[in-house]
């Protein structure tokens, strides 16, 4: 369990320092069928894992990478709604978590897939500043339902914050990866919070993950900046397709099954 903790924590840092989201989609899984932990502890440990790996991705783009404003608005609009989505959690079948989880992984491959404009947004004006009378709604949509999901599925939400940055809210890629990194930090550590009522965590295999993730997150970031854009997108949607299709097929299993 250890070693496979630490090889896998390489991919999922690498995600998260490359194109700042892609960890927490790939942890859950990873954990699940790859290390052998059950889903209820899974999603808290990715939570864990995914957090650490983010902070530490987002120290090179510090200065110059983040909208801090934005950042606190979207992370904050999802505190409470990833409460509201741990309490689903509780109610809902694993095997229909995990089905839910391979659709939305299919939505985000597909996405990614697909160009995405450039210009500027209400968040980003071309010429520079903020329509914060149109940027404001659209921010807080967009973090109570990345919070949801957070709570609902233990992602930090990355591979959603990505293209809704930079399409919904017209943020740069430039911008958008720290941007992400710390929405995905806060939303971690509320969806964190939100399981600690309930969940054992193994500590060992945690730490394991977290170590190598946070590590590969750091490098990553700064190898990240000799690659195009495209290639890093694609290279993730074809991934995240791939491992859609196996954790739906393993969903099925669960349901007939049960």
């Amino acid at each position: 369990m250890i070693i496979a903790a630490l090889a896998l924590g390489l991919v999922v840092g690498s995600l998260l320092g490359m194109v700042g989201g892609g960890g927490a989609i790939i942890a859950v899984p990873a954990l699940v069928y790859g290390v052998g932990l059950p889903l209820e502890e899974a999603i808290p440990t990715s939570l864990i894992v995914v957090g650490a790996a983010s902070a530490v991705a987002v120290l090179p783009r510090i200065r110059r990478g983040v909208n801090w404003r934005l950042a606190l608005i979207v992370g904050s609009a999802g505190v409470a709604t990833a409460f509201l989505g741990t309490m689903v959690n509780r109610l809902l079948d694993p095997g229909i978590l995990l089905l839910a989880f391979a659709v939305i992984m299919v939505i985000a491959g597909i996405r990614m897939l697909m160009p995405i404009r450039g210009g500027g947004g209400p968040c980003a004006l071309p010429g520079g500043g903020v329509r914060w009378r149109s940027c404001l709604p659209r921010a807080l949509a967009t973090g109570a339902v990345v919070g949801f999901l957070t709570g609902l599925l233990g992602v930090g939400g990355g591979f959603l914050i990505v293209p809704a940055l930079t399409l919904v809210l017209g943020l740069p890629m430039s911008v958008t990866v720290g941007t992400s990194l710390v929405i995905i930090v806060i939303n971690s550590i509320a969806g964190f919070t939100a399981h600690l009522g309930d969940v054992q965590i193994d500590w060992a295999v945690t730490g394991a993950f977290a170590a190598t993730a946070m590590a590969a997150s750091l490098i990553a970031g700064r190898l990240a900046r000799g690659l195009s854009d495209s290639v890093l997108k694609r290279g993730f949607a074809v991934l995240v397709l791939i491992i859609a299709v196996y954790v739906a097929v393993q969903a099925v299993i669960v349901l007939v099954e049960s």
